[in-house]
């Protein structure tokens, strides 16, 4: 019987339940899809940032300490290896690292005299890993913001970027052939396979093959530094701790720490791989990384909450109309001996029914609107998180309880005389 009576009033009141359903409908399809945008905005905006460079600077551990304690550089040169490079991908987190270059300094003496900058990195490098697995990364990937006008320089074909403003004093372009004196006083040559603008020192200088430049300023298998691009968690209290002094931290508390995607961590690790090294965090890029995301999670954060308030009064505005328009029928069930809490029940399935419907159909919605804000926003598909389902599933049912407070209320102050008598 109970089933049967909700059944027909769903059946004849279908105009106000289906206006029901469509406002959770809306309201679930905007909270699904910003909860999702929300759970996977980490990653993406991770992938914006390395837009803009490399966000760990490896260095030899005598040389950054000596600056950083005393300000001051070794009296002799201090190098990395370039043979120990590749441990940088056996790390932990080898799988969050998405790209590294090293980076060798010199000078290179043009035959007329003129020594101008000089600088050897990969471009785009076979890296085989100790695993036996190949990868390729070097600069084109680190330095994606430069801007190219020409091609890039192959690896081994003595070819070489020139520096905009290098360019400009020179009067090379794309093309022309440099010609220098290397360090026992041969001639050789460059090919300028394109003009580099990218606001930085590359925009004075000539930037070849790592090799090439080993060879001149004699550091044969040996690097200056070299720059890493890894996908990190926004920094914490507990990461700014450990980034301090990770010997302060405790057993729990360094287990935590050392699992988790920290830019410290990650540092810490590859300064862990890479024998004599010292990783240091590019904080610009860290920190602008926490407070982006940190404030683009509140708004997400926001927009779910209003949009669920905003259905829950569009819901109670609904629920109370739709009492009042029955308020004879319910008087008249409370009169033949139906409690408040049958008839409360009652008014809740039915809402509930409607409410389930309208849920099913917004949460697939906001699926869709989440693909649509990360193709626009981001340019590539955002991840289906498992856990939102749940989350909206919970969201909702307070979303109608709430929004059925003022008329359940309304319900149980009817009293049947006063209705049926049409008072």
């Amino acid at each position: 019987m109970f089933w049967q009576m909700v059944k027909g009033a769903l059946i004849r009141q279908r105009k106000r339940f289906f206006l029901i359903a469509l406002t959770v409908a809306l309201g679930v399809s905007l909270a699904a899809a910003m909860l999702n945008v929300m759970f996977d905005i980490g990653a993406k905006v991770n992938q914006e940032l390395k837009a803009y460079g490399a966000n760990i600077t490896v260095t030899p551990r005598t040389a950054s300490v000596l600056q950083d304690v005393y300000g001051v550089e070794s009296g002799h040169k201090e190098y990395l290896q370039e043979k120990d490079i590749s441990k940088i991908k056996t790390i932990f987190w080898t799988n969050n690292i998405v790209a590294f270059a090293p980076d060798l300094a010199g000078t290179l003496t043009l035959t007329d005299g003129k020594e101008v900058p000089l600088h050897g990195t990969w471009f785009e490098h076979v890296v085989t890993l100790p695993t036996d697995e190949s990868i390729t990364t070097g600069a084109q990937e680190i330095k994606s913001w430069w801007t190219v006008a020409g091609a890039w320089p192959r690896e081994g074909a003595g070819e070489a970027l020139v520096g905009e403003k290098l360019a400009a004093d020179l009067g090379v372009s794309a093309g022309d052939t440099l010609h220098y004196r290397g360090r026992d006083g041969e001639e050789g040559t460059l090919k300028v396979s394109g003009i580099v603008t990218g606001g930085g020192a590359e925009d004075e200088s000539i930037t070849t093959d790592l090799g090439f430049v080993q060879g001149i300023v004699g550091a044969e298998g040996k690097v200056d530094k070299v720059e890493v691009s890894a996908i990190t968690t926004p920094e914490n209290d507990l990461a700014r701790k450990a980034a301090a002094n990770p010997e302060r931290l405790s057993q729990k508390e360094r287990e935590i720490w050392y699992c988790t995607a920290y830019v410290s961590s990650i540092a810490f690790q590859i300064e862990e791989a890479i024998p004599g090294s010292a990783a240091q965090p590019v904080r610009q890029i860290a920190e602008s990384e926490g407070k982006i995301l940190e404030k683009t999670e509140m708004l997400m954060m926001l927009i779910t909450g209003l949009s669920l308030i905003s259905a829950a009064l569009g819901v109670s505005n609904l629920v109370s109309a739709n009492i009042m328009e029955r308020s004879r029928e319910f008087g008249l069930m409370k009169a033949l001996g139906a409690t408040n809490l049958s008839v409360s029940l009652m008014v809740l399935a039915e809402i509930f029914i409607a409410g389930i419907g309208g849920g099913i159909v917004g949460y697939f919605g906001g699926l869709l609107l989440a693909q649509a804000i990360g193709q626009t926003v981001f340019g590539s598909a955002i991840a289906i998180n498992l856990f939102v389902a749940p989350i909206v599933a919970a969201l909702m049912a307070l979303m109608l309880l709430v929004g059925s407070l003022p008329a359940i209320r309304m319900l149980l102050s009817l009293q049947p005389a006063s209705v049926l008598h049409g008072r």
